[in-house]
């Protein structure tokens, strides 16, 4: 397949794109440099099937030649960066999402869009299924990424009914591993710096919030099978021509057009986490609790049972041997 990422040079892009090529595919990265690293791709360079587009995705979007498949992962993602960038978060899932979903019918290409578990907000269900709506405030500092992605999902849904288009939604939880950059104010990148560093460990409120983080390598892993996985057939579902007609969502929850979780359903306190990251870095940093942002989540666990089903797919590496390669990983940086 030749593929299309934007956010290509992002810490989860860049490792798509590292995995796709490994795959055999032919793939073309493409990024504005707002949060992601060149040095995340410097690697690739050379690579006969790799190419790079320095390149908003919010402007007029054209690539030369055909494309199979476009993959949008173009977007601020840290609570650090969509506070710091929050117009140009709302941007990329509007305009950025709308100029990809261009192209991919222009090119007949199917479509994948990363969303994220923020969809859920301070959910009142824990796990979190795909069928559960959330509870979310579009008005708060935050809510410019949860908006982002819940329209960027709304927007990839009805080019799939209106345009025929083949499109996946991924529902991306709480990701950690290698290419983190060292600020970008996540939960896991933030305890490893400061305990390599020798400084207090950071937790938010009394530590008691939840989170559920998955290694990179096994979110790449669902993300590429959830691309790969065989459409829903249009042409023989009778029931899908009705919901097409009459602009209803599709009633197979289990088509692969609709959101998929994706995610470690291994849920553990940031308190904990941080225990976990003093232990694995025999850093002698203390924890310094400070007050707990507005709207942050309570819980965050994703219910994975569709992706095992549908995509037989189910993380495979424990949390301590993710923080000790992602510890690696931070030692050679800092």
């Amino acid at each position: 397949m030749r593929i299309l990422i934007t956010g290509g040079a992002g810490f989860l892009g860049s490792h798509l794109c590292e995995a796709l090529l490994t795959k055999g595919h032919q793939v073309i990265g493409l990024d504005n440099f707002i949060t992601g690293k060149p040095g995340n791709i410097s690697h690739l360079l050379g690579h006969k099937n790799f190419s790079f587009l320095e390149y908003n995705v919010c402007d007029f979007l054209h690539v030369e030649g055909p494309l199979d498949a476009i993959m949008h992962f173009a977007s601020p993602a840290s609570p650090q960066d969509y506070l710091e960038f929050p117009i140009a978060t709302m941007k990329v899932g509007s305009q950025g999402t709308h100029k990809a979903l261009g192209l991919a019918k222009a090119k007949q290409a199917r479509f994948l869009v990363a969303s994220t578990s923020e969809v859920y907000g301070d959910p009142l269900v824990n796990p979190q299924p795909e069928t559960y709506w959330g509870n979310v405030n579009p008005i708060s500092p935050r809510g410019v990424y949860d908006e982002a992605k819940r329209f960027g999902e709304a927007l990839t849904m009805a080019y799939h009914r209106v345009h025929g288009l083949d499109t996946r939604i991924v529902r991306i939880f709480n990701t950690y591993g290698p290419r983190m950059r060292p600020g970008d104010g996540r939960v896991v990148s933030n305890f490893i710096v400061q305990a390599l560093q020798g400084k207090p460990l950071t937790v938010y409120g009394d530590g008691s919030q939840t989170r559920s983080f998955c290694y990179v390598d096994d979110l790449v892993g669902g993300i590429i099978k959830l691309l790969l996985a065989p459409p829903h057939d249009q042409r023989t579902d009778k029931q899908f021509q009705r919901d097409v007609q009459f602009g209803r969502v599709l009633t197979n929850h289990e088509s692969v057009h609709n959101p998929v979780n994706i995610g470690n359903p291994g849920e553990r306190t940031i308190l904990d986490i941080a225990k976990s990251v003093l232990e694995q870095t025999q850093s002698t940093s203390q924890i310094e609790c400070l007050p707990l942002p507005i709207d942050d989540p309570k819980v965050r666990r994703p219910n994975i049972e569709k992706a095992k089903t549908l995509l037989n797919w189910e993380p495979v590496i424990s949390l301590e041997e993710g923080l000790q390669k992602t510890i690696a990983y931070f030692k050679t940086v800092l």
